[in-house]
């Protein structure tokens, strides 16, 4: 990131994120008879960044859509701060403060400037009949918003790509577009699913290191679902592991990595595994964009990190 534009960073949103807590309880979710989710509780603490992995089929893309609005659950509530989030379409809960970026890039044939607009988008107060027509306001409403943007296009160091055509960023610039246009939507709370897949080791420490920089120059709450346990056991304050739609294991990075039960859940081992103190860092497995659910069943007879491409 260039440290002459992040130094002063975009401002935070004007709610206190401090009130905000993401409360998620008994989250179920069913597909045509599978449990996909199981009562599956998760806490997100003001501010803080939260992990959310598991393996192959453990149902974290389905709680990432209930999240969302793109899924609604079946049983169980999620909360932000003081506002029900279940049931609500994804265009509300993001009114409420809660963007999400993807796995799968989803960019538009534009510029950075105006896919990091389509994120300004739920923000906008001036209506379409209002904009046609070009009414007194809707100029200047737009000049702001632009600015908006390129102050966030400086900070994750996308500002000398502006006005640059996406189809000719690298694929790691355009995962940070994708980040900015979530950023420019002024969250609370950001869900980033897999943000560093696909990228070299290079790519991977720049967005790391924007990452901690958003949570730490807008105070955002992160819940990031990510295969790179590197990455996670830099990052994260807490990490929740799920497995078959079951939450296995809930704490501190450390912690969590030498639980019994995760690593029988990502090495398939029996009951007798060696002592959790000896046991190596779940690999994070490879693995292709997840299709629509019904989620696949993993093959757990291999370790993490060797299967030939795989879906959540």
């Amino acid at each position: 990131m260039n440290q002459d534009t992040a130094a002063p960073g975009p401002t935070p949103a004007s709610t206190d994120a401090g009130a905000e807590r993401l409360v998620a309880r008994a989250v179920t979710v069913r597909f045509a008879g599978l449990l996909a989710l199981d009562g599956v509780d998760l806490t997100v603490e003001p501010g803080s960044v939260h992990a959310l992995i598991g393996p192959n089929g453990a149902g974290k893309s389905t709680f990432f859509n209930v999240l969302s609005g793109v899924c609604p659950p079946d049983s169980g509530t999620v909360r932000f701060g003081e506002k029900e989030l279940t049931g609500r379409p994804p265009h509300r809960i993001a009114a409420l403060g809660v963007a999400r970026t993807f796995q799968n890039i989803v960019l538009t044939r534009g510029t950075v400037a105006e896919n990091l607009m389509l994120g300004r988008h739920v923000l906008t107060r001036a209506g379409f009949t209002a904009t046609a027509l070009g009414l007194p306001g809707v100029a200047r409403e737009q000049r702001i918003h632009r600015e908006r943007a390129r102050e966030i296009a400086d900070f994750v160091d996308l500002g000398r790509l502006f006005h640059t055509p996406v189809d000719l960023l690298s694929y790691g610039d355009r995962k940070r577009v994708e980040l900015a246009r979530a950023l420019c939507m002024e969250p609370r709370l950001l869900l980033l699913d897999e943000p560093v897949a696909g990228m070299n080791t290079a790519e991977r420490q720049r967005m790391a290191a924007t990452i901690a920089e958003v949570r730490a120059a807008l105070g955002l709450s992160v819940l990031v679902v990510e295969h790179d346990m590197g990455l996670i056991m830099r990052i994260a304050d807490e990490v929740t592991v799920l497995d078959f739609g079951r939450r296995i294991a809930c704490g501190t990075p450390r912690r969590v990595q030498r639980d019994p039960e995760v690593i029988r859940a990502y090495l398939g081992a029996g009951t007798d595994a060696r002592p959790a103190a000896s046991a190596p860092t779940p690999a994070a497995p490879s693995r292709q964009a997840e299709s629509h659910p019904p989620e696949p069943t993993p093959d757990r007879a291999r370790p993490p990190g060797t299967e030939a491409g795989e879906d959540r």
